[in-house]
């Protein structure tokens, strides 16, 4: 096999939110290169992930099966997924850029004596050869990395850097691989899963954000943009500043130290359009602004820009909305 190889995450037969985004990356390269793309998924409840992800445009989707496998451990992932490498020899292997991953990926890499490029935010093809791009610094700087020697390559890809949406719809046929592991092999032990507190919001699964930034001035203003977002049926978030201040919790802020996402539509109230901002919400499908100040950063990404004050631009679209 010579194409692309998409490990995909999943617990108990649900995909990870980002695994679809990885997916969708290996179909976008696979039709840039004119090569194959296959998926694969592991532990518990894999066999109904592989369902779920073989309604897409594959060439097929391989279930690693082994008892050990069912709970997730870096040595066994790393041990099982080698051997699946091995055996079909694909040139590209994606990952998407989740917690798991990178706590496994560059072990992978590194047994077969390869590098893991993290947290793609995009690519181009050149001469048959693909160059990945990710970003330094919170995003100051975008680096052009390139491939030497052969295949495998690793590479996983940002959140929202490429959109489920896009996913090709089509028939693939699952295979099991069975993995060669032994209990001495496992160094670590899982234990009880964490769990996180439970969030008022899941901002990456919003399809509709608008996010109020330091323009909106003290908190007191902050209903103003509360009523827009209730009126647009969406979420209420933030830049930094306005979550370092209190106004609003953490769980809201979007930007390189907040939450990345990716939704339909991103309405930026009052933000500037800082580098570290930018970062959490560039794959947004569609971005309006609202700013007084026509040569703010955000009018740069915006689909759709608003030059004016907030003060009064926010509560005339209010009104209109309210009217249809």
């Amino acid at each position: 096999m010579s194409g692309i190889l998409a490990v995909l995450e999943q617990r108990e037969g649900q995909l990870h939110k980002m695994a679809l985004e990885a997916l969708a990356a290996a179909q976008k390269l696979g039709a840039e290169l004119g090569a194959p793309v296959y998926a694969a998924l592991l532990g518990t409840g894999a066999d109904a992930a592989a369902q779920v992800v073989a309604q897409y445009d594959l060439a097929g989707v391989h279930v690693l099966g082994h008892h050990l496998l069912a709970e997730y451990t870096p040595d066994g992932y790393t041990l099982a997924l080698r051997q699946l490498i091995e055996a079909l020899n694909p040139t590209y292997v994606l990952f998407a850029h989740t917690y798991q991953v990178r706590d496994f990926a560059p072990r992978l890499a590194t047994a077969l004596n390869r590098v893991l490029v993290s947290d793609v935010v995009g690519h181009r093809a050149e001469n048959g050869a693909v160059v990945l791009v990710r970003q330094m610094f919170q995003g100051k700087i975008a680096a052009d990395v390139h491939f030497n020697g052969e295949g495998p390559f690793f590479a996983s890809v940002q959140a929202g850097a490429f959109r489920a949406d896009t996913l090709v719809a089509g028939s693939a046929k699952i295979a099991a691989f069975s993995a060669t592991l032994d209990a001495a092999q496992i160094r670590t032990k899982p234990l009880e899963r964490f769990r996180e507190s439970a969030r008022a919001v899941d901002l990456t699964a919003a399809p509709i954000i608008v996010s109020v930034g330091r323009g909106i001035r003290e908190e007191d203003n902050i209903p103003l943009v509360q009523e827009l977002a209730d009126v647009l049926g969406g979420e209420l978030a933030a830049s930094r500043p306005i979550c370092d201040n209190g106004w609003l919790p953490m769980e809201r802020q979007v930007g390189s130290s907040g939450q990345t996402v990716a939704p339909k539509m991103y309405l930026a109230v009052g933000i500037s359009g800082a580098i570290q901002h930018l970062v959490g919400m560039k794959g947004s499908k569609v971005i309006v602004a609202i700013n007084k100040d026509p040569e703010a950063p955000i009018f740069e990404v915006a689909d759709y820009g608003i030059v004016g004050d907030l003060f009064q631009v926010v509560p005339a679209l209010i009104a209109e909305l309210k009217k249809k």
